[in-house]
């Protein structure tokens, strides 16, 4: 299921993971398990961000997953199903035919 995850992450904690290096490094790591469609960094409501799209075929992944953004930047995490404009294409077709 394609899923978004939106991190946002501490700003005293990336602050010690940008010096140190802790904070590229849990990035890449998260990046090269999940393989995202897409990512995106910025701001969002005054703090460091990220936000992914990716495919989480197991739910069960998720901690392994996260816990690095929760123990290392005290990261505000949410993850939820998400559609690209193919998949609402179809979905709404499916409730069309349907009804």
């Amino acid at each position: 299921m394609r899923v978004m995850l939106r991190a946002h992450l501490d700003t005293a904690a990336t602050n010690e993971g940008i010096k140190s290096g802790a904070l590229p490094a849990a990035m890449k790591k998260l990046m090269d398990t999940v393989k995202p469609e897409a990512a995106y960094f910025g701001l969002h409501e005054g703090v460091r961000s990220c936000w992914m799209v990716f495919d989480l075929d197991d739910s069960s992944r998720m901690p392994a997953l996260m816990e690095d953004l929760f123990l290392q930047f005290n990261a505000e995490l949410e993850v939820g199903p998400v559609m690209n404009a193919e998949d609402l294409a179809k979905g709404l077709a499916a409730m069309k035919s349907a009804g």
